[in-house]
């Protein structure tokens, strides 16, 4: 019997584990993926995003246009609110239990944003294995049609500054793939 309470634990623990590890996903922040996206073998994918629109996505959220859209909406700050926040950052849009301190909202739509909370996939080792990083809790899309949906989620008419979304010009700015080793 004994040993079948001991079977029993460790089965639950086999099951349980991996999937609290998963629950426990942190948000981290660009600037612990930069470390190793910014090098020229990784397609220096911080650079891709330092120059889009992307990186400055929170800090438009101060400005006198961004301002005066939201007053029109009724938005008294749209810095603080969360219909603005939810597409140009995730700090204040997710549950804080979730947030590392190294998080910084303020840093936009970062590689979180669609790449989801990287704690548990950050280490290289699981990062040079795509499978392990899926596996650890990063965001896998199928295929370009997925990331166009996702796109689509904040770059569509719900926005009070939306203009035509051009998905294939849009996503050959900010593509930034691995190149292949060769």
């Amino acid at each position: 019997m004994r040993n079948l309470n001991i079977m029993v634990v460790f089965m639950v623990a086999l099951f349980v584990l991996p999937l609290t590890a998963i629950a426990q996903n942190k948000y981290i922040g660009v600037k612990m993926c930069s470390m190793c996206h910014k090098t020229e073998k990784n397609g220096k994918q911080l650079d891709i995003w330092q120059k889009s629109k992307h990186a400055e996505a929170f800090k438009v959220l101060s400005s006198d246009k961004a301002k005066e859209s939201a007053k029109a909406k009724g938005i008294e700050n749209p810095a603080e609110a969360k219909e603005c926040l939810e597409c140009h950052t995730l700090g204040k849009t997710v549950d804080a239990k979730l947030v590392d301190k190294s998080f910084d909202m303020k840093d936009g739509v970062q590689c979180e944003t669609c790449h989801g909370p990287g704690s548990t996939y950050k280490n290289l080792t699981i990062m040079k294995d795509k499978a392990k990083s899926v596996a650890a809790g990063m965001t896998e899309f199928k295929d370009e049609a997925a990331i166009e949906k996702f796109c689509k989620s904040c770059h569509n008419e719900k926005s009070p500054t939306y203009k035509s979304f051009d998905f294939k010009e849009s996503w050959g700015k900010i593509k930034h793939p691995v190149p292949k080793a060769g």
